[in-house]
């Protein structure tokens, strides 16, 4: 068995588009005809630059390969052009691939992946979501108003999740880290304030940022969050600040979480080894893949760590977390998009199930998803644009900054 051919969809996903503006999902075939799917989340060049990378990791690294040889591709992509360093668009394009790798052995062996990774330690999975705006209520305002994130805290505790996560303190600016404003502290510990009187103690609070503050700024603001006891508090300072971490995790009483742009287990090794983190969040489709994540656990492990797999993609790289997750001892939690995703789930035809605030690992062979292709097609991004993308304006100290949720185009104000 062999690995043969490659196909790339690259998929937009309808309004709002939750998890970004598209999806890069791989499709690989043996010599022997089984199919495997795997999921690219990478977005440091544009989509067509991005299928180039793909196209050019599969033949270099892994086409006439066995899809066994999981280790073996994983060393030639990380060490390529003498690099063996990492690199987040080369190893997001393998991680991509080697999910659609475990995909082809499960089915191959007619086991689901999660029973090749040591089998289920996990029989269903806590899950959270963002805060997201009831469908046809979305709207800018949404970003910044305690009220009514309050509101959609209250309404997906009542669903089941006990676990919900909201980012007030923006901006994503390239020019980071900054200091926040006070507006933004401001807004922050009202978030925080009005959500813990929605849910009391129903629910934990997850307070979420993308690295956006120096070491001093994500102090303060994690100081003025503390009496709300947040569950964590995520990636308070840029991900290449990798020492740095500690000495936030070391001033503020909540765990800090990182990892969603973190690749291979150099980087979240070195946050568990200062003492930065006690919670890690690799996104599967750039931190290196299922094997890699798989041995960043066990690192973790040793350091007491937790495992809650990020997800801002497609359902695809959701199916490679919950066979991760479903393996591992200390998992703390899975990301979920809502209940799964409208669109995400029609992806997929609904073959992973979302029950009282869980996942449920599915049973079937490999990833256990039935991919739509027709689907796929049917929906292709033709644009240029990153799938998430920072401003360039600096924090605003005079008027309150806004950060729109990850959705992909602006919202209409109400």
């Amino acid at each position: 068995m062999k690995l043969k051919d490659l196909e790339i969809f690259t998929v937009a996903p309808p309004a709002p588009g939750w998890g970004g503006r598209y999806w890069t999902f791989v499709k690989l075939t043996t010599d022997d005809g089984i199919t495997g799917y795997g999921e690219c989340y990478a977005s440091t060049v544009g989509p067509k630059a991005m299928a180039a990378v793909i196209e050019d990791v599969f033949a270099r690294h892994m086409a006439g390969t066995s899809p066994e040889e999981v280790e073996l591709m994983y060393r030639r992509a990380y060490s390529s052009g003498f690099t063996q360093r990492p690199d987040p668009t080369v190893m997001g394009a393998f991680s991509g691939l080697e999910i659609a790798c475990w995909d082809i052995l499960g089915k191959a062996r007619n086991r689901p992946v999660w029973a090749l990774l040591g089998g289920r330690i996990n029989e269903r999975l806590r899950s959270y979501t963002y805060l997201y705006p009831r469908p046809g209520e979305e709207s800018a305002e949404f970003w910044t108003s305690p009220d009514m994130a309050a509101d959609a805290a209250a309404h997906f505790v009542d669903m089941g999740f006990t676990a919900v996560k909201f980012d007030p303190a923006g901006p994503y600016t390239i020019r980071g880290g900054h200091d926040p404003s006070a507006s933004d502290i401001s807004r922050s510990v009202a978030f925080c304030k009005a959500i813990r009187a929605a849910v009391g103690d129903r629910a934990d609070l997850l307070f979420g940022t993308h690295g956006q503050f120096n070491i001093a700024g994500a102090v303060r603001l994690g100081q003025a969050l503390e009496p709300y006891g947040p569950l964590w508090y995520e990636e308070p300072i840029p991900p290449d600040n990798l020492l740095d971490f500690a000495e936030v995790q070391k001033a503020v009483r909540i765990p800090v979480a990182t990892g969603e742009r973190f690749t291979t287990k150099a980087e979240f090794a070195t946050v568990l080894r200062t003492g930065g983190a006690r919670i890690l969040q690799p996104a599967l489709g750039r931190a290196g893949g299922i094997w890699e994540m798989k041995k960043v656990a066990a690192i973790a492990e040793v350091f007491t760590a937790q495992m809650a797999p990020h997800l801002y993609a497609g359902p695809v790289e959701w199916a490679a977390n919950i066979h991760l997750g479903a393996s591992i001892p200390n998992l703390l939690m899975v990301e979920t998009i809502e209940t799964g995703g409208a669109f995400h789930l029609k992806l997929i035809r609904n073959s992973i199930r979302w029950e009282d605030g869980y996942v449920i690992p599915p049973d079937a062979p490999g990833l256990g998803i039935d991919f739509d292709e027709d689907l796929a097609r049917a929906h292709p991004y033709t644009g240029d644009r990153l799938h998430l993308e920072m401003q360039e304006a600096p924090c605003d100290y005079t008027r309150p900054n806004a950060f729109e949720g990850g959705a992909p185009s602006s919202l209409p104000h109400r």
